[in-house]
């Protein structure tokens, strides 16, 4: 069977590739590796790029041209995803060449590279908040930089990540029914989170645990708790009078001062 033309000229062009790719692998000439590792990076061939940028990095070590390998094989590992890599290349470059143009670049990749391996919010948020300290310190930096309103969104994006982390660790101790330490654990999540956007849902959780508590309470120590109950929603009430929780809160509310008006009738 005759191939295509076109396919004939596809295969010539993929073999000679894989040959003159082999090659640089192989060959002693540092200078043909670079002609070729720059031309399948600007191909977008980044893997087979980064197995030669790697062996360039050690063949220039501490010559003038690693400035620029040490850069580009970053690069490639950044685009790749081999995220943990990425970020300790760029890491070796900006102590390496803290006077290079690209350091605050170096930096900010670095930080973006430690920001695409942060995991969902239900994880360990180990590499969160390794990203989140690397984008502070790009920020504190680099307050100059283009890419500080890029920092700033993924800083945000982060921390609402962390937030909701905290949140739903906190409000795990509510749906347990252990309601002693979820008003605990949502006290300190909102003093730790002040600004956070899941305040409302915090206070409205907790109205609902001190709530049941105080419903569910012992004779000698139902009054106080049922008061600090009501205090809670009064508080909440001031605070979101239009939350999307309010029905339900109000709903507890009425079972609170059903109770106060049982046991003022005693």
């Amino acid at each position: 069977m005759k191939l295509p033309k076109y396919l004939v000229v596809i295969l010539l062009f993929f073999v000679v590739g894989c040959s003159d790719y082999q090659k640089a692998l192989k060959a002693q000439d540092p200078g043909l590796k670079i002609k070729l590792s720059q031309s399948l990076y600007e191909q977008g061939k980044y893997r087979k790029a980064a197995q030669l940028y790697e062996q360039l990095k050690t063949l220039y070590r501490g010559k003038p041209q690693a400035e620029r390998i040490v850069f580009f094989y970053a690069n490639t590992l950044l685009e790749t995803k081999n995220y943990i890599l990425a970020a300790y290349e760029f890491e070796t470059f900006v102590k390496a060449f803290p006077k290079s143009q690209k350091v605050d670049e170096a930096y900010f990749l670095m930080a973006h590279a430690y920001y695409m391996v942060s995991p969902n919010y239900s994880l360990d948020q180990t590499d969160t908040y390794e990203a989140l300290d690397k984008l502070q310190e790009f920020i504190n930096r680099y307050p100059e930089s283009e890419r500080m309103e890029r920092a700033n969104a993924m800083v945000q994006e982060l921390r609402i990540k962390t937030e909701k982390k905290g949140f739903e660790n906190a409000k795990q101790y509510n749906t347990i029914r252990d309601y002693k330490a979820a008003m605990k654990a949502l006290d300190n999540f909102i003093a730790d989170n002040p600004g956070t956007s899941f305040r409302e849902a915090a206070l409205f959780v907790q109205f609902s645990a001190v709530s049941t508590l105080a419903i569910n309470s012992v004779t000698y120590k139902k009054e106080d708790r049922l008061k600090d109950a009501k205090s809670k929603f009064k508080n909440f009430e001031r605070l979101y009078p239009d939350s999307t929780h309010m029905k339900d809160a109000q709903k507890l509310l009425k079972d609170i001062e059903k109770e106060i008006l049982t046991f003022a009738s005693n």
